[in-house]
This record gives structure tokens, sequence and C-alpha cells, in this order.
């Protein structure tokens, strides 16, 4: 096959109960619980309305020439529902890369969530979709549609790296990439940080929480501290 302009038309898939058990997890959560890595970059962020769950579904993952959708709109053909289509495009923001229609059809394939290192166009009319759409902005400039490009090979996207049946995470704080091989024990991590995540919170809310590691933590960095004013 030749590279830089193939199809492979299948991925390893994780079991759906697995997907769907990150679909009420916060993203930040997910995120603590894998180094703190594995987080988009904030230029990649909700373009449609906050829905009541989280997006979560299994990357199909697309990259495609700079400005260019040729490979995005097979990448929709071949998309099912519960995939999220995630579209590495080099970086570039001169050139929209989808727009009402694609989305549409993307709504009405039900899937779970289109993921763009780019931006968009139709952006009002998108805005109020039922299918979650992460993107770097809107331009009324249109792509082109000549290719190359490939489907379902490893891509990087908002400074992350997403295989092909990894599972994808989004929420208002942004998308989040749980490596497919990895996604059982990052649930098992998660579901134990959210306890004591929710008593964090409520010791915030309620004023008992023990803020002494500050303290303790800058001792034993050595932090100098002075009585005088800066300057």
């Amino acid at each position: 096959m030749p590279v830089g302009f193939r199809v492979f038309l299948k991925r390893n898939l994780p079991p759906k109960e697995l997907v769907e058990s990150f679909r009420t997890i916060p993203a930040a959560n997910i995120a603590d619980c894998m180094g703190r890595h594995n987080a988009m970059i904030p230029e990649i962020r909700l373009m449609t309305k906050p829905g009541e769950v989280n997006m979560a579904g299994v990357a199909l993952t697309v990259k495609t020439r700079c400005g260019d959708n040729l490979m995005i709109h097979q990448g929709l053909d071949m998309a099912t529902e519960g995939d999220v289509l995630v579209i590495a495009n080099e970086g570039g923001r001169n050139r929209s890369l989808l727009g009402e229609i694609m989305y549409r059809y993307a709504e009405r394939k039900n899937m779970a969530g289109i993921v763009l290192d780019g931006p968009i166009r139709d952006a009002l009319q998108i805005s109020g979709g039922s299918v979650p759409l992460y993107a770097t902005g809107s331009t009324p400039g249109g792509p082109y549609k000549e290719g190359p490009g490939e489907v379902n090979v490893p891509v990087s996207c908002g400074s992350v790296h997403v295989n092909p049946g990894d599972i994808i995470v989004g929420d208002p704080d942004g998308v989040i990439v749980i490596p497919r091989q990895d996604a059982e024990e990052v649930l098992e991590a998660v579901k134990a940080f959210q306890q004591n995540d929710r008593r964090k919170l409520q010791a915030a809310i309620d004023g008992t929480a023990d803020r002494s590691w500050v303290m303790k933590q800058l001792e034993a960095k050595k932090c100098e501290f002075s009585d005088g004013v800066c300057g």
C-alpha cells in the first residue's frame, strides 16, 4: 500500500461497555489518572452545546493534508454509531475542514463525536447540533478535495498521539485520549480517584479543607520568605 494515501478498513476495538463507563467521568479526572498526560491542547474546544453527559466513543482516525478534506469524507463514510472521527490536519488553520452538510451526515449516522485539529465553517448552524464537535475555530475559507491522506493510522491530534480504536472522551474542559490497551486500568484508577476528589471538593465548600500541605511542600523545596516589599 502506498504510504501517505491509504485506507485501513479494520481497527482493534475496546468493549462497548468499557467505552460507556467513561461517559459520566470528568475528562480532568481521567487526565489526573494518566500522569496528567493525553489531554489535547486547549485550542481544540467544544463548538457545539454542552451535553448532559460526556462525548465518549472509539477513535476512527484520519490524517489529511493541510486544508484538504477528501479523506475526511472517506472517514465519514466508514464511521458507524459510537465512533469519534479524529482528524489530524498538519496544524493547518487557514481552511475549514468541514461544514454543516458533512456535520448533518455525521448526525444521521449517530456518531459519538468529531475532533478536528483545525477549523470548521457554518459554525452557527453546527453549534446547535446533537453530535459533539471539537475544533480550533471557524473560517469561511473552504477545503480542497484532492488528498492525499490516510484513514485508521496513528495520528497526532491536539499534540496527543491517537491510535485507531483508542477511547476518546470530551466534556466542556476539552478532549482526553485513553489508549485502548490501558483503558481498563485507567477506569479502575479513576473510580478510586473520584471518591477522594469528591471528599476534597466537599471540604473546600464547607471550609474544612486541610491546606497545611502547601507550606510543607514549599519548605521541602526550600522556598525562601521575606517580610519586606519586593523592589
